[in-house]
């Protein structure tokens, strides 16, 4: 499956946002505000306009997105045994998956790099947590406790320290880094617009179930990667615990979503599984739109030959 050049035609479906960078960055910018929490205002019936149009913008990329990929999702099983055999195989042969991107960041990439890198990816407004805690409002509850023990992971079983974000805002303030809406590549701003939307809107909700779902089954092999290229470097252990942490701890949490979530939704009602397929494919085309766009960026100079044409 590969599908990330499609991405690149999403945006042009709307006469105030002409081309998908200016979709997304217009997006991001009103996520950064929607999500921030905020105090009643007297131009609060201002605002409900402005939610209006941009959600119908939001609407309408995801069901442009939708349609794009529907060949990718037409045969997919509906049978809980075989809807996770399918889904599991994502794992090897989704889109992005073993882009030669990471074995690069673990092995030759300079520190300058990888930080360039990381910049890219803390592109959302919306952390993991967040995206967990929005999708299982009133979700059928096996899978709802499966998203409530996902959380409390997520929030270090209750402790600071152990948070994940904090953990990776600790990162990010330790390597330096500063990222905005502005300076992010817009395929970055994509990916998080999609798990924003998905995760916002109740008829997305088993979308955001497969998306979340895929992060934890494909993230450590990448995120192993990027420890390793981040310890070659000489980042230091505690600004590295957020990967090594994930390299290890997502691996169970996916076999967790996997059976206690994906499965009872599917035995419930097998009309999900197109949609949780849906989710995950997208989210999939999303991660290897930014794979592509990051090695034509980083190796530019390193690799002039592969990307002379472009």
């Amino acid at each position: 499956m590969h599908g990330g050049e499609r991405l690149c035609r999403l945006g042009a479906f709307s006469p105030r946002f002409p081309d998908a960078e200016a979709l997304h960055r217009g997006l991001a910018h009103w996520n950064h505000v929607r999500l921030a929490p905020s105090a009643p205002s007297d131009d609060w019936r201002a605002e409900l306009d402005r939610e209006t149009e941009m959600r119908r913008l939001e609407g309408a990329f995801i069901e442009a997105f939708r349609a794009e990929i529907a060949p990718l999702v037409a045969d997919v099983p509906s049978d809980p045994e075989g809807f996770i055999a399918w889904f599991e195989a994502l794992k090897d042969h989704g889109p992005g998956q073993w882009d030669p991107l990471f074995d690069w960041l673990e092995g030759e990439a300079s520190l300058e790099d990888l930080k360039w890198f990381l910049t890219q990816e803390a592109a959302g407004e919306a952390g993991f947590d967040d995206l967990v805690a929005l999708t299982q409002v009133k979700v059928p509850e096996r899978a709802k406790l499966e998203l409530a023990r996902n959380y409390w992971d997520e929030m270090g079983r209750g402790g600071a320290k152990g948070m994940h974000g904090p953990m990776l805002a600790r990162t990010t303030a330790t390597l330096g880094l500063t990222p905005t809406i502005d300076t992010t590549l817009w395929q970055s701003l994509c990916l998080a617009n999609t798990m924003t939307a998905f995760a916002t809107t109740r008829r997305y909700v088993w979308q955001s179930i497969g998306a979340l779902g895929v992060v934890e089954l494909t993230a450590p092999t990448r995120v192993a990667c990027v420890d390793a290229g981040l310890k070659r470097v000489g980042v230091s252990p505690e600004a590295r615990k957020y990967f090594a942490l994930h390299a290890q701890l997502d691996i169970e949490h996916s076999k967790a979503w996997n059976a206690e979530a994906l499965v009872p939704l599917v035995s419930e009602d097998p009309s999900r599984a197109r949609f949780i397929a849906e989710g995950a494919v997208m989210r999939l085309i999303c991660g290897e739109q930014c794979f592509d766009t990051y090695r034509a960026h980083l190796w530019a100079h390193t690799h002039p030959l592969v990307y002379a044409a472009e």
